[in-house]
């Protein structure tokens, strides 16, 4: 087995909105642009992970978030270049503010269908088969 590099936590929300999931494409000039993605973000020296989320969504998104108000789902462990990635995927049901695309170069509210069909990190992916009975539809 080959040694991790450093660690890098990132965290990310399923804003679900009825059977739907918050999903925002990655900008061109970025790492894995035009992927389609779950919104967060790194986790800063000294943050919880739900107060990193809170501020990432603020940020890229311009909505306001209770950290109490974050269930954590589920994560994902995944080798990189020069790191290794650590994602924790928190459910997200209320929020204040409407979502707006800050950070990223769209933002799409989707079903599994169109889950299914978008490219998506590498890391996101597993985290399918978790929302698909949150969204209503069931396993894929």
């Amino acid at each position: 087995m080959r040694e991790a590099g450093p660690m890098l936590l990132v965290v990310a929300a399923a804003m679900i909105d009825g059977g739907r999931v918050l999903v925002q494409q990655r900008p061109e000039g970025t790492a894995l642009a035009g992927l389609w993605e779950f919104p967060g973000g790194k986790i800063e020296a000294g943050e919880s992970p739900e107060a990193a989320l809170a501020r990432e969504l603020e940020e890229e998104l311009g909505v306001t978030v209770d950290p109490a108000a974050l269930t954590p789902l589920v994560f994902a462990s995944e080798p990189l270049a020069d790191r290794h990635l650590v994602l924790l995927l928190y459910r997200l049901d209320h929020w204040e503010g409407v979502p707006q695309a800050r950070h990223a170069s769209a933002l799409a509210w989707a079903d599994m269908a169109i889950l299914r069909a978008l490219p998506m990190p590498p890391a996101d992916l597993p985290f399918l088969e978790i929302l698909a009975p949150l969204l209503g539809t069931g396993t894929l």
